[in-house]
């Protein structure tokens, strides 16, 4: 029987970071293991045609409910990884007082300093849906606030830069993500609750993989447990030795 086993991952560093911590556990039991990634929705079709086998992992319910309900006849969950959830963060140094909510960047000092262009990540992940829908929900264009998709580098990078100049800028981020592991963010309330809840995020087998993968396996992948925290870490280490 071929024991090579086919992890998919959404094409973010923080999905791959975990997708390694499945396959250490894969190939402890014996198992080849190979990575393939791709956006959010192409992940879910990948594991819709049976191009992966296991997908770390989908963060349900808000997230990415919607791209596996139309598979929940073909796929099991087997395991809670972390437990993901999505904020509009500000640095450290932007005053509580003075930017505590969604609803303080319609005032001063934050219309006075505050960065009109929130940079996201892909148009298919969950803060990308949610953060384009708070723009108009909050009434934020009228201040000419703008959401934009982009990379992963888009949004990252820009927050560096933003944060080297000491500059107030909101990003829409997540936990678990490498960014918590070298800076102090702050998520802003948001009252109208358009963030979603805290996912589950849940690590997905193909039922046709099942035998391929082994019961032995599945029930130490059962009982992986990465966190927040850890996964954050693993992540900042995953991106600093693809720059070695």
């Amino acid at each position: 029987m071929d024991n090579s086993i086919r992890i998919g991952h959404i094409a973010l560093s923080f999905h791959e970071a975990s997708a390694r911590e499945v396959a250490r556990v894969l190939e402890a039991h014996g198992h080849q293991t190979h990575l393939k990634s791709a956006p959010h929705e192409a992940a879910f079709e990948l594991l819709k045609n049976g191009e992966i086998d296991l997908l770390t992992s989908a963060w349900l319910p808000s997230s990415h409910g919607v791209y596996l309900k139309p598979l929940l006849d073909q796929v099991e969950k087997v395991s809670v990884l972390y437990e993901p959830y999505c904020i509009w963060g500000v640095p450290d140094y932007v005053p509580v007082d003075a930017v505590a909510s969604v609803d303080d960047l319609l005032k001063e000092p934050a219309l006075s300093r505050m960065d009109r262009l929130i940079q996201g990540i892909n148009p298919g992940a969950g803060i990308s849906r949610f953060s384009a829908e708070m723009i108009h929900a909050y009434s934020l264009d009228q201040a000419d606030y703008k959401f934009r998709p982009g990379t992963e580098e888009d949004c990252f990078n820009r927050f560096e830069a933003t944060v080297a100049e000491k500059r107030w800028v909101v990003i829409p981020l997540w936990h678990p993500q490498f960014l918590h592991n070298r800076y102090n963010i702050r998520a802003l309330t948001e009252p109208k609750g358009l963030l979603g809840t805290q996912d589950e995020a849940t690590l997905i087998v193909r039922k046709a993989a099942k035998a391929k993968i082994g019961s032995a396996a599945l029930a130490e992948l059962s009982q992986l447990y990465i966190g927040n925290k850890k996964l954050s870490a693993l992540e900042d280490a995953l991106r600093q030795q693809s720059k070695n």
